[in-house]
């Protein structure tokens, strides 16, 4: 009771002691009044957090002031607050913002949660690297669609039979990532590889977890039970996976044949010695680039790959035109390629459509300003949490005819041509837009493809196309739902 009673007062000591930082020279946009120690956590929905945060921005605009706890968090709400942020003041709203579930582990590193010249050397030389192995080229197209056989052969066992299709998914989404960062692909009944992806899903399942959430804005909760704790060893399972490849690749290691992501950076770092001046590219930001690689380009592909077939089996009569195309422009003899996207106008529009309506990450990563800065008539001072709610864009509105709807007309022109409208922002924008955009681009045109030109998805047995329910799962993220599909061969 007595330990219980001083964190209280600690609370209420360090919110008010916060409150006097803020100088008056400082101006904050308008939100709802908050109340000590939760300020405005009594107004948030922790199942649906995006939708609360989109909703109290009819009351208080596009831009306003919501306190997580006892933190001022700036929220940007639409197309036109997000990009002007995030594009226009690129700079000041470039810096990552503080998310103890994370930074624990990055402390800095890495190309997701790093900070200053750290963050921009790993961007740099992660893009650079990435390219080198295939991103944004036919060897990456080569790589997938080998992939994808692996992954036809999985549907096909399941005979027209229901089944849950996230571990194949997820399976195949993970083997492109682990051939460029690893310099292998896993058999799907590796055992390693079976205990990677479950440690990988048990990862997520944390980061939304609600005391996950509450240990976010109130740190001191990491030395309280709770669920949020496995976050922690979640990620230590995973570095030590990384730890022990990167090991192996020191001892393996040939400087005229790279053959991944680890290899190059061990190279690197022997340049960066023999150099003078700080060096970034120790082992820490080794691990930490490794891994966000990984998990990220994992989760995202995944899910989107999930709600695409869903919609599909939602509605049959976009998936026959999408199949119609397919069978027109690519056939049933030859696998597509990344070249035919411009010859598949409609496939192309259905697949932005799913980016859009599953709005995957609706929150995005949280921004922090770098610098003092005055931002539609208010003035932010530097260290300002920042919430751009690209979700928000992509239901924005002005700026799409039926926001609410699944519409692939949304990227279609009268004449039936593919267009790309400016709100179309699932990856984010500014300096800290999602580096791996163009293999996640890659990866989903090409599955979605594939699986289109094989497979048939309709709803199990007794289900139909009507019933089939697109509410996302509860979450920070938008997940379907558990559901089943069957896969009919065409």
């Amino acid at each position: 009771m007595v330990l219980l009673i001083f964190i209280f007062l600690f609370i209420l000591f360090y919110y008010f002691y916060s409150k006097l930082q803020i100088t008056k020279s400082f101006k904050f946009p308008p939100g709802p009044v908050p109340l000590p120690v939760i300020g405005n956590l009594h107004l948030l929905d922790f199942r649906k957090p995006y939708a609360t945060l989109i909703q109290l921005s009819e009351k208080y605009g596009p831009v306003y002031t919501f306190h997580m706890g006892m933190t001022k968090t700036v929220v940007l709400i639409g197309y036109d607050a997000v990009k002007d942020a995030l594009v226009n003041y690129a700079d000041e709203f470039g810096e990552r913002g503080r998310v103890p579930a994370f930074d624990r582990f990055a402390q800095g590193n890495g190309v997701s949660f790093g900070h200053g010249e750290s963050w921009r050397q790993m961007r740099r030389f992660t893009i650079a690297t990435l390219k080198d192995f295939g991103m944004g080229r036919s060897k990456l197209d080569e790589m997938m669609l080998e992939e994808s056989t692996y992954l036809i052969e999985v549907f096909k066992s399941h005979k027209g039979q229901p089944f849950d299709n996230s571990s194949a998914l997820n399976a195949a989404i993970s083997n492109n990532i682990s051939s460029i960062v690893f310099g292998k692909r896993f058999d799907y009944k590796d055992e390693t590889f079976i205990l990677l992806l479950k440690k990988l899903s048990d990862f997520f399942r944390v980061v939304g977890h609600r005391m996950t959430q509450l240990y976010n804005i109130y740190p001191i909760l990491e030395y309280f039970p709770g669920a949020h704790r496995e976050i922690f060893s979640c990620k230590e399972n995973l570095y030590a996976y990384i730890k022990q490849i990167h090991k192996e690749s020191k001892s393996k290691l040939q400087y005229n044949d790279l053959r991944n992501f680890i290899d190059a950076f061990v190279v690197k770092q022997s340049q960066e010695r023999d150099t003078t001046g700080i060096n970034y590219f120790h082992d820490k930001n080794l691990v930490e680039t490794t891994a966000t690689l990984f998990v990220a380009g994992t989760e995202t592909a995944t899910r989107t790959l999930r709600w695409s077939l869903l919609l599909m089996a939602k509605y049959p009569e976009i998936q026959k035109k999408v199949q119609n195309e397919i069978d027109k422009v690519v056939g049933s003899e030859r696998f597509p390629s990344t070249k035919d996207r411009k010859n598949l106008p409609y496939c192309n529009a259905v697949i932005h459509e799913v980016q859009r309506f599953s709005n995957v990450v609706p929150l995005s990563l949280q921004h922090e300003t770098a610098a003092d800065v005055h931002f539609r008539g208010y003035f932010l001072p530097k260290g300002t949490q920042v919430i751009a709610c690209i979700g928000s864009a992509l239901y924005d509105k002005t700026q799409w005819a039926t926001p609410d709807k699944f519409n692939p007309s949304h990227f279609l022109d009268t004449k039936g041509n593919f267009v790309l409208p400016d709100a179309f922002l699932p990856f984010s924008a500014g300096r800290r837009i999602c580096l791996g955009e163009a293999m996640a681009k890659a990866e989903i045109f090409i599955f979605f493809v594939v699986l289109l030109q094989k497979f048939a998805f309709v709803p199990p047995p007794g289900i139909t196309a009507k019933d089939l329910d697109i509410e996302s799962a509860p979450g920070t993220s938008s997940k379907p739902k558990p559901h089943k599909l069957c896969a009919v061969l065409r």
